[in-house]
C-alpha cells in the first residue's frame, strides 16, 4: 500500500496509505459528521472542489451500490478517512468504496486521525490542502497548496450544471410543473418533487426567465450549488425576474443563498461551515426543532426575530441552526417565495424536513 501524506495551507501535516487513486489533488479542507450516507456525500455537486474528511472512524462498510448517487459521477477532489473497510457487507452492495474511487481517479488518504484534523479545521476555519501519494515532501506539497484558488470568490455553478435541460416525470398523477434551476440539484430533489405528482423540468444554470417560463411552470426552484454564493449575479437576477412575475419559488441551500442576495441581503462565509446530517434548526413557523442534513460553507447575513422591509415586500427568518444561531430560512411575506439553507430532500437522511416539499406544493395551490 503506497504513503500519502495530507499538507494544510498553514503547514499541519498527516500522513497516511493511499486511499482510492494513487496521485495528487488539491481543493478546500471540509468536514462531515454523518455516520452513514459517503456515497450521497461523493456525488452531491455541492461538494466540488473540495477535500471532504469523513468524522466517522469507519467508512465504506456498505459498499457502493447503483442508486444512491445524487449525480452522474463522484464531485469531492480528495476523500480522507481513518479506517475504511477491508470489504464491504451490505445485500444493496455492487462494489467497493475503495475501487470506485479508484475507477473514477479520486486521490485519497487512510489512516489520518480524523478526529485531530477535524479538531485542527473547527479551530483555525475550513482551509486549502493538498493530498498526494506521489511526492511525500510536506514543504512542497504546501508550497503547491498556497497557489491553488481559495473558496472565497469562486464562481463554481456552471462547472456543476446540466449541460442542457432535461424533464423528470411526476409518479402517477400530474399535479404541478415546475422549472429547476440547476446549480448543482441533487437527484433527490426530483424524486421529492415527482412523489407529490410534480414535473421537474430541469435547466442549466445559465438559463433565462424566458428559458424557464417556456415550460409553463406552476413554481420556480433554485438548487443546492457549490461555491460563493456572492459570484452568483446571474442567478440572482434571474431569481428577481421570478419574484416580479410572483411565480412561487422555493430555494434550498446555495438557492437559498442566491433569495437571499435577490431580496438585497449579504453573505458571507462560515468558519468551518455547516456539513453532516445531525444539525439542529428551529423552525419559526411551527416552533419545532428539527434534526437536518446540511452541506453549505455561507450563510445569509439577515437579522433573526423580526419582519424585514425589501424591494418585494416583508421578509421573514424561517428557520434557525440552534448551534450558532446561523439563518437557515427565508419567508417572503407577500411575494411567494420561501427557502431553507439545508436539505430536506435528504438521503441518507433524516427526514425531518421532508414536509418542506408539502410546504412548497400548498404555496403552489394557494397561488393558483
Amino acid at each position: 500500500m503506497s504513503k500519502a501524506i495530507l499538507v494544510l495551507e498553514d503547514g499541519r501535516t498527516f500522513h497516511g496509505s493511499a486511499y482510492g487513486a494513487v496521485g495528487e489533488t488539491f481543493g478546500e479542507a471540509v468536514f462531515t459528521t454523518g455516520m452513514t450516507g459517503y456515497q450521497e456525500v461523493l456525488t452531491d455537486p455541492s461538494f466540488h472542489r473540495q477535500v471532504v474528511v469523513q468524522t466517522a472512524p469507519q467508512i465504506g462498510n456498505t459498499g457502493v451500490n447503483d442508486e444512491d448517487d445524487e449525480s452522474d459521477r463522484i464531485w469531492v477532489s480528495g476523500y480522507v478517512v481513518r479506517d475504511p473497510a477491508r470489504r464491504p457487507s451490505n445485500w444493496r452492495s455492487t462494489g467497493d468504496l475503495g475501487d470506485r474511487l479508484k475507477a473514477e481517479g479520486v486521490v485519497g488518504i487512510s489512516g489520518v486521525d480524523t478526529r485531530a484534523l477535524t479538531r485542527h479545521l473547527r479551530e483555525r476555519g475550513a482551509m486549502r490542502v493538498g493530498i498526494s501519494s506521489v511526492d511525500l515532501d510536506p514543504r512542497a506539497l504546501q508550497q503547491r497548496v498556497l497557489a491553488q484558488p481559495q473558496m472565497l470568490g469562486a464562481d463554481l455553478s456552471a462547472q456543476v450544471t446540466t449541460p442542457e435541460k432535461y424533464t423528470v416525470e411526476a409518479e402517477g398523477e400530474h399535479r404541478y410543473t415546475v422549472a429547476a434551476l440547476d446549480l448543482g440539484i441533487k437527484r433527490n430533489v426530483s424524486r421529492r418533487l415527482a412523489a407529490r405528482g410534480v414535473t421537474t423540468h430541469v435547466f442549466p444554470a445559465s438559463s433565462s426567465i424566458e428559458d424557464l417560463l417556456a415550460v409553463g411552470p406552476d413554481a420556480v426552484f433554485f438548487s443546492p450549488g457549490p461555491g460563493d454564493p456572492a459570484t452568483a449575479d446571474g442567478p440572482v437576477a434571474l431569481a428577481q425576474e421570478v419574484m416580479r412575475r410572483r411565480v412561487p419559488l422555493f430555494g434550498i441551500c446555495f438557492g437559498s443563498q442566491i433569495l437571499g442576495r435577490a431580496l438585497g441581503f449579504g453573505t458571507y462565509k462560515l468558519g468551518y461551515g455547516h456539513r453532516g446530517i445531525n444539525q439542529p434548526v428551529l423552525d419559526k413557523t411551527t416552533g419545532k426543532v428539527e434534526v437536518t442534513s446540511h452541506n453549505h460553507g455561507f450563510a445569509v447575513d439577515a437579522p433573526v426575530g423580526e419582519r424585514i422591509d425589501t424591494g418585494f415586500g416583508a421578509v421573514e427568518v424561517s428557520h434557525v441552526c440552534l448551534n450558532d444561531n446561523v439563518v437557515e430560512g427565508l419567508r417572503g411575506l407577500e411575494v411567494p417565495a420561501f427557502t431553507v439553507q439545508y436539505h430536506p430532500e435528504a438521503a441518507a437522511g433524516p427526514h425531518d424536513a421532508d414536509y418542506l416539499f408539502d410546504r412548497f406544493v400548498d404555496l403552489v395551490e394557494k397561488k393558483g
